[in-house]
This record gives structure tokens, C-alpha cells and sequence, in this order.
């Protein structure tokens, strides 16, 4: 294996832009991945303390075959420096020019920061815009997929798509794509039930409601399914359809559905960002509403990616009784306000394309004033910064564990800067570490250079390259 970057830095998390108060105290290397590096041949220096705030020691990495240098040394003479979060702006200076900076840049959200690595030569590759290369999909991804298509395929074909309301009973993984799929069919409605609903629970019956089920994980302890077929409703089961039909149908789909240049984020815990957001807007809702019953609360979710996904999942676990997902079409001006009104809790999880941010907002000032009740809670999982703004119009800029939270107008408003630190340091610390020792050694190979980066690599050097 070339090793281009034969001396690198591992730097601790300190206060900066995205971190005040130096709350973030995950690390972007854990020791088991810091062996992998000195075994591929690399010099791994730790700067002291960079794994104590979540729980590894100096020790652990003098073990791993690292050395620890001081916060001054730590920079100096280094082909590499890795870092979680970007860096703080005093540090720059003491970086060598045309060393290399991987670290989450957000060059859109720090455009001064952005300008101060440019005018040090400091090449820096952004974690979060390192995408796989090609995109892959696993067999289950796909199964969902294609089953869901197979269900809505005799709608679709009796153009009814639009009245129609598509009800998952339960969250899985497995049925994570067969509600992706769903929502960009564009149903009148998309719902995620709890697996344990009963028939008086229901309002939504008859010949326009699809209910998927998957019967390796839905209980059907309430005979719920057999009434449901007795009033004319369509039902699914993901179970069945992958025994009768789906290794050929992944096999078809794999076939004429060639690999996409790009695909997923290498490095990200967009799932678990999710769910941390959602478990605290629910934490935030009963303390605003003690009284509140979750199994009968208003609770919608802005799209259905992975963070989408995520907080569908933890709203599920929660026991919330039906959680609205919401579309594209849902969300256009004037429609969304449909389910705006009276709500409960609001996620949201859709993006907004770069022209469009700052002029075009989703949840805008004028719903949380008109149409949101006082004491009920926006959880925005996207974010943004006044040069790059959040689709929620009262976020002007990410809250911070500092002040996780704020209040508008009666609505109780957050948008944490690194949700998963919510609860989840220790867990997403071994998660990235291993992402981030991946595109080092595994098929991107980084650890051999600049030089010989892959594409999906290649998009996220967005400073440089300077020599």
C-alpha cells in the first residue's frame, strides 16, 4: 500500500465555530483504528487528551503505536491532520502550508474560516461531502424498494395514486426503502403506525388506503389485518413478497439498474442525527405539554431520507401513534399549512437546494405564528447559518449544546449543530472513526494521496489542491 501520508495528526476537539464552549468531545480516531494506520505504515501522532471525553486514554493510544505530542506540537510537520469538527481559527496558522486538513469543513457555513485555510494553503477535504463511489445498494435496500413498487404498481396503474393513502404498520430497517419509495410516488398521504394499533384507532379505511406490514417483525396481536381486508382495504406483507418473488426481483433491479457515479455519504451518522433530534423535540414536547398522550399527538416529519428516516424510526420507538410523513408535494407553499395547523411536533428532515435556501422556507415565520400552537415543538435536523439558511425560517443559525433550544413566538425551536451529541457521543465517535479509517485504507485509499484520489473523494478536496 503507498503511504503518501505518512505523518499525521490526529487533533482534539477544541472550541470553535461549530463547537462553543468545546461541548463536542468526540474524536475522530479511536485507538483500534490508530493501529490500522501505523500497520498500513503511517506516523500517527494524538494530540494529549484527544479520546478522554469519550472514554480512551492517552495510554490506549501509546498501546496503538501512536505518540502523544502536546496541542503545540500537534500541528508541526504533519502530511495530515484529522479532526472531527473545523478547526478553530488560531489554529490555522500554526498548520504547515500545503499539509492537508480532513475534517466536517461546512465551507458554506464559515465562509471566513473558508477564507483563512485558503490564504494559509491548506488543502481540506470535507468529510461530509465524501460521497461512495459508485453508489451501492445492499439486497435489502433494494428489496424495499421493489416491493413497494410492486405494491403501488396496481395503482399506479389506475391513476389513483394521488387519493391514495399508504399506512406502514410498524418501523423496520427492512421497510426503511419501502417508505422512500413511497413518498416519491407522491400518495395522498403517508403514514408510519404503530405496530400494536387498534381497529377504533383507525380513520383511514376502504379502497384508498394501502397498508404495508412486513410479518417477519409486525405482530398482528389485535387480528388487526383481517378486519382491515373486510373493509376493502389493500394490504401488502414485505415478507411474503421477498419469499415468492424477491431474489428475482433483486436480481431484475440489479440488472437494468446499472451503479450511479455517486452515491451515499461515506462518513455519517445521518440516521442516529435523526433520531437524537426527534427523541429531544419529544422530550421538549412533554415538557411543554405534560398532559400530552404521544399515541394521539399531531406529529409530522419533513422528509423521508436518512435523517428522515431516523426520526421516523425514534418517533415509532417512542410510541407516537402515527407519524405524517411529508413529501415534496406536502410541503409546497400553501399545502403544508394543511398539516401545520394544530400540530404537535414538527421534524424536519428535508434539504433545500442551495439556490433556494434563504428564499424559500418550509416552516416559515408566519406558521409558527398562525397555525403552530404555543407549546408545541420544531425540531430542525438540516440546520444552517445566516449565509446559509435553514429551511425552518426562525433558525438563523444552528443552537448549540450550550443553548440547545429557543422559543418563537410560544413555539419551542431547536437546531442542534451535531445532533448526535445529544446522547450519542461514544456510539457515533466508533461509528465515524471506523467511516474515516475506511476512506483512509479501504477503497478510497486516501492514505496514499492527493495525487491518486478517487471521485468520490475527489468532489470534497474543496480547498486546494497547494503543494
Amino acid at each position: 500500500m503507498a503511504v503518501s501520508f505518512r505523518r499525521i495528526g490526529l487533533v482534539r476537539e477544541c472550541e470553535s465555530p461549530e463547537n462553543p464552549g468545546g461541548l463536542e468531545k468526540r474524536v475522530a480516531l479511536v485507538p483500534e483504528d490508530i493501529r490500522a494506520l501505523v500497520a498500513a505504515g503511517a506516523e500517527v501522532a494524538v494530540e494529549a487528551g484527544a479520546g478522554e471525553g469519550v472514554g480512551f486514554s492517552d495510554e490506549e493510544y501509546l498501546a496503538a503505536g501512536a505518540r502523544v505530542e502536546s496541542v503545540k506540537e500537534i500541528y508541526r510537520n504533519k502530511d495530515l491532520l484529522i479532526k472531527f469538527k473545523g478547526p478553530a481559527m488560531e489554529s490555522i496558522p500554526e498548520m504547515a502550508p500545503g499539509c492537508t486538513l480532513f475534517c466536517m469543513a461546512h465551507f458554506h457555513s464559515y465562509p471566513e474560516r473558508a477564507a483563512l485555510l485558503q490564504k494559509h494553503r491548506i488543502n481540506v477535504i470535507a468529510m461530509e461531502e465524501v460521497l461512495e463511489s459508485p453508489k451501492s445498494q445492499s439486497d435489502v435496500r433494494i428489496l424495499g424498494r421493489v416491493a413497494m413498487n410492486a405494491a403501488l404498481t396496481p395503482i399506479m396503474d389506475d391513476n389513483t395514486i394521488g387519493g391514495t393513502r399508504v399506512r406502514v404498520l410498524q418501523w423496520s430497517p427492512r421497510l426503511d426503502a419501502a417508505i422512500r419509495r413511497a413518498g416519491n410516488r407522491d400518495p395522498r398521504t403517508l403514514d408510519v403506525l404503530q405496530g400494536d394499533s387498534q381497529y377504533q384507532e383507525l380513520n383511514k379505511l376502504g379502497t384508498e388506503a394501502l397498508y404495508v406490514y412486513d410479518s417477519d417483525s409486525f405482530v398482528d396481536e389485535h387480528r388487526l389485518l383481517a378486519r382491515l381486508q373486510q373493509d376493502g382495504c389493500r394490504l401488502f406483507d414485505l415478507a411474503q413478497f421477498e419469499q415468492e418473488q424477491g431474489n428475482d426481483a433483486v436480481a431484475a433491479y440489479r440488472a437494468q439498474h446499472p451503479p450511479h457515479p455517486f452515491g451515499m455519504r461515506r462518513i455519517q451518522c445521518l440516521h442516529e442525527t435523526g433520531r437524537a433530534g426527534a427523541r429531544y423535540g419529544v422530550e421538549l414536547l412533554k415538557q411543554n405539554k405534560p398532559d400530552i398522550d404521544l399515541r394521539h399527538a399531531k406529529v409530522v416529519v419533513l422528509g423521508y431520507g436518512n435523517v428522515g428516516q431516523g426520526a421516523i424510526h425514534e418517533l415509532n420507538a417512542q410510541g407516537v401513534g402515527c407519524v405524517n410523513v411529508l413529501g415534496r408535494t406536502h410541503t409546497m407553499h400553501g399545502r403544508i399549512d394543511y398539516w401545520l395547523r394544530g400540530v404537535d411536533l414538527v421534524v424536519n428532515g428535508a434539504e433545500q437546494p442551495q439556490e433556494l435556501r434563504g428564499l424559500n422556507f418550509l416552516v416559515s415565520n408566519h406558521h409558527l405564528e398562525t397555525l403552530v400552537p404555543d407549546g408545541s415543538v420544531v425540531i430542525d435536523l438540516v440546520g444552517g447559518s445566516p449565509t446559509n439558511r435553514s429551511p425552518v425560517e426562525a433558525v438563523l443559525s444552528c443552537t448549540f449544546l450550550t443553548d440547545p433550544h429557543f422559543v418563537y413566538r410560544g413555539v419551542t425551536v431547536s437546531s442542534l449543530w451535531g445532533w448526535p451529541m445529544m446522547g450519542m457521543m461514544r456510539d457515533t465517535a466508533l461509528r465515524y472513526s471506523s467511516q474515516i479509517r475506511d476512506v483512509l485504507l479501504g477503497p478510497e485509499q486516501l492514505i496514499s494521496g492527493l495525487e491518486n484520489m478517487t471521485p468520490g473523494v475527489a468532489r470534497a478536496l474543496v480547498c486546494g489542491p497547494f503543494e
